[in-house]
């Protein structure tokens, strides 16, 4: 995002819109930090600029990858919806990905308002791949990776800024307690935060099997969930 100096009158509106604190008055004058923006749209959108002196130039690779991962409106080229994980990890009931004994797991950068860079996100990425985790082939963050298998992403995508990236797979429930020790030790390496979402089948005596595994390791368990649940789509049958 860029703000023409020749239209700016200083009157500062914009700058609480950024959620990244990328904008600041200089010089009685509006400027955009280039390398902490992250294309999110939210100041052109929603600022309201009296002098219409706020616009999108033109977007290139990488750099584009910051506005599908930051841009609430962007749609991904991967998954064809807007968002930056898959639908199909909340909406279990009627795909079926996840199978009881399973844990499926999101590891999500940069919310609410810190972003991520890649090379933070990699660093976590490489630590869970040491055990073998699979990612998830839909979401977006898979495109950015050179090797799936190591975690390692595209050197020239390591540098770029988004408000949030997310990093699907699924694992063992046995599998769970290393994940979330490597989940640890990878949170004091980077300089971002992330969040840990699981999803599992419901047991048949209605408890949830992850709750006394991350219970155990210290981790907090938000009393809050979500589930989207399909409706008018048919029930995965489960085998």
């Amino acid at each position: 995002m860029r703000i023409d100096p020749d239209k700016c009158s200083g009157c500062g509106q914009c700058i609480p819109y950024c959620p990244v604190n990328a904008i600041a008055l200089r010089d009685d004058m509006a400027r955009i930090d280039f390398d902490e923006c992250v294309e999110c749209s939210n100041c052109i959108r929603n600022a309201d600029c009296p002098t219409d002196a706020i616009y999108q130039q033109e977007l290139a690779w990488p750099r584009i990858i910051r506005k599908v991962l930051s841009d609430e409106l962007a749609t991904g080229t991967t998954t064809g919806i807007p968002g930056r994980g898959t639908e199909e990890m909340k909406t279990n009931d009627v795909t079926g990905r996840f199978k009881r004994g399973d844990a499926g797991i999101a590891v999500e950068f940069g919310r609410p308002i810190s972003g991520a860079r890649i090379y933070d996100v990699e660093k976590v990425a490489q630590a869970v791949a040491k055990i073998g985790v699979e990612f998830e082939k839909l979401n977006p963050t898979i495109s950015l990776m050179e090797d799936p298998k190591t975690g390692r992403f595209k050197k020239e995508v390591l540098n770029e800024k988004v408000m949030s990236l997310i990093l699907e797979f699924t694992v063992e429930l046995s599998k769970l307690p290393e994940v979330i020790e490597l989940l640890k030790k990878a949170s004091q390496e980077i300089d971002t935060v992330f969040s840990l979402d699981l999803i599992t089948k419901v047991a048949p005596d209605g408890s949830f099997p992850t709750d006394p595994i991350v219970k155990d390791l210290g981790l907090w368990v938000a009393p809050n969930g979500k589930t989207c649940v399909g409706l008018g789509r048919p029930l995965a049958k489960e085998v």
